[in-house]
């Protein structure tokens, strides 16, 4: 029976070692985390709404025909960034069955005086949403040139 009590014994002070070392562990991670400075959360700017989204109440299809202004300055922002030109006028705006067609004139190259600057009108094709598919230049002119007479009104 000595034996079965030294056993229990030795089992208890084992026992409690162990729970005296995982205390110790977790003050010490304890006082660790306590002396470890937390770092503020970064507070986030609420969501705007987008600026086409206006009645949740209106069918997508209404909500998402963009006004002719909208695509017109889509139109210029677009061509803007796809040349690296910006658009100085539109002489010809239209809506189509596949979307919209622009002729947008831009200003090409600088000169002085100004009326020799090379100007260029570029046909612009956007999409029903108002998103460029396409553009190519039409004609390359003087700034100061009088257009020679085109069929079609162009």
């Amino acid at each position: 029976m000595s034996n079965t009590k030294n056993t229990e014994e030795s089992q208890d002070s084992q026992e409690s070692q162990d729970s005296r070392e995982g205390q110790d562990s977790r003050e010490g991670q304890d006082s660790q985390q306590a002396r470890t400075p937390r770092t503020p959360r970064k507070r986030t700017a609420p969501r705007k709404r987008p600026e086409n989204d206006s009645d949740p109440t209106e069918s997508t299809t209404e909500r998402k025909k963009p006004k002719p202004m909208q695509v017109l300055r889509q139109a210029r922002e677009q061509l803007a960034e796809l040349t690296g030109m910006e658009a100085e006028s539109v002489s010809s705006f239209e809506q189509t069955s596949e979307g919209w067609v622009l002729e947008v004139e831009v200003l090409e190259l600088e000169r002085v005086p100004d009326t020799m600057s090379l100007m260029a009108s570029y046909q612009v094709e956007l999409d029903p949403d108002g998103d460029l598919t396409g553009y190519r230049r039409v004609r390359r002119y003087e700034r100061g040139r009088a257009d020679a007479r085109r069929p079609g009104g162009r």
